[in-house]
């Protein structure tokens, strides 16, 4: 049992700690429910894995928006920059795209769990595949439960148990239970990082259009809190995508407040130099009804709804539009509004908001400040963060940090 470390989960904390303690000397037992480790890396990022950001370190904590500032030791002990050289001498190419966001070159999320095997391998981390049932704790030791009734004794416990999103994965919340039952708080459980429920009529006809280069804008009780470029899609129950994910961390209070969602078909284009370009298209298809007019403007299965939001009667001739109804179809495109009813269920969710809390967690070492010798990381922990990379480098630096700790 001497300098044993048992670590549950086998996601990208789990796997994380238990290589790093594994690197101090360590013998480390990482216990894992699923057939394979990693199994929600693997879809993380349109199964493509964005691992970081490649902002600087001191803009992570501003893409926190859950308890942030705990965050500030992980963050600079083991930055992005040390993590994307571990991955790389690990074997991983990495690249950066639009917004800081880091891949690995192949595109392949399967290579970046790959790498962490590899590494896992070379420190002797011992992989079991168990399901863990119960913690004890006592003052000498720690007793792990798995399958029911083996125990496996040790002095140190790294709980890394992930979410309740995405259970499929094996995502069940079991590090809430380990965490409620040794005294911990565990705040509420929501989805962050989901999708967004529509009730309007003109959603179903959407279905499925994906857009790119949109910017949009989410006001809370007619303020705007919230604006992001890029893409997004269309569902049968709303909008999804990117930068409606990212919008949603900031929609957490549907009782007592209305949110609403404005798109802009847009963006690359100010009111003038896209009246101008209206006008052009109008003279050029002068002759045509106004239904047939828009083809160069949008994308096919847009163009009945934008009309029909309009108002404009899409029979009428090109040439016969006023100026108010150019005026009018100039603001649907770039003021298209809808009212976001709720978000999706946590099932949905990319990550989990909240989790066990920050209050009760030392931030310098992810060690229980109620039961010596439990240590958390990731998910997990009440913290949660926009899309980008962010919520991977979390699960990463606090499973660092863990694993230096232990």
């Amino acid at each position: 049992m001497s300098d044993t470390v048992v670590v549950i989960g086998g996601g990208p904390a789990g796997m994380m700690s238990a290589i790093v303690a594994a690197a101090r000397g360590k013998s480390v037992i990482l216990i894992e429910k699923n057939d394979s480790l990693g199994r929600k890396l693997l879809i993380t990022g349109k199964g493509r894995c964005n691992i970081t950001n490649d902002c600087d370190i001191s803009d992570f904590i501003p893409n926190v928006p859950v308890n942030g500032n705990f965050l500030y030791s992980a963050f600079y002990s083991f930055t992005n920059r040390d993590l994307i050289s571990m991955l790389e001498k690990a074997g991983l190419q990495t690249k950066v795209e639009r917004g800081g966001r880091v891949f690995p070159v192949s595109d392949k999320a399967i290579d970046v769990l790959n790498a962490l095997k590899r590494l896992l391998k070379h420190y002797g981390v011992r992989v079991v595949r168990a399901e863990v049932n119960d913690i004890k704790v006592s003052s000498s030791c720690k007793e792990v439960v798995v399958n029911g009734n083996r125990v496996v004794r040790c002095n140190s416990v790294i709980i890394a148990t992930g979410g309740i999103s995405y259970p499929k994965t094996g995502s069940t919340g079991d590090g809430y239970r380990f965490a409620g039952k040794l005294g911990h708080t565990v705040t509420e459980l929501k989805g962050s990082l989901v999708p967004l429920n529509i009730k309007s009529p003109y959603i179903p006809k959407l279905m499925g259009l994906s857009l790119k280069n949109t910017a949009v804008k989410v006001y809370r009780d007619s303020q705007q809190i919230y604006d992001d470029f890029g893409e997004m899609l269309f569902t049968h129950y709303g909008v999804s995508g990117p930068v409606i994910l990212s919008a949603s961390s900031h929609m957490r209070n549907f009782k007592n407040h209305t949110y609403e969602l404005i798109i802009d078909l847009k963006p690359a284009l100010d009111n003038d130099t896209l009246d101008k370009r209206i006008l052009r298209d109008f003279i050029k298809e002068k002759n045509k009804m106004f239904i047939n007019s828009l083809d160069d403007l949008l994308p096919k299965k847009m163009i009945p709804v934008v009309v029909e939001m309009t108002g404009i009667d899409p029979q009428k001739q090109v040439n016969e539009i006023t100026r108010e109804e150019r005026k009018t179809l100039l603001t649907t495109l770039k003021k298209m509004r809808f009212k976001v009813d709720s978000l999706r269920p946590v099932s949905d969710a990319i990550i989990t908001s909240g989790g066990v809390s920050v209050k009760e967690i030392n931030p310098k070492t992810m060690e229980s400040k109620l039961c010596p010798g439990v240590y958390f990381a990731g998910e997990v922990i009440d913290v949660d963060a926009y899309t980008g990379g962010f919520n991977l480098q979390i699960a990463f630096s606090t499973g660092y940090l863990a694993g230096k700790n232990v």
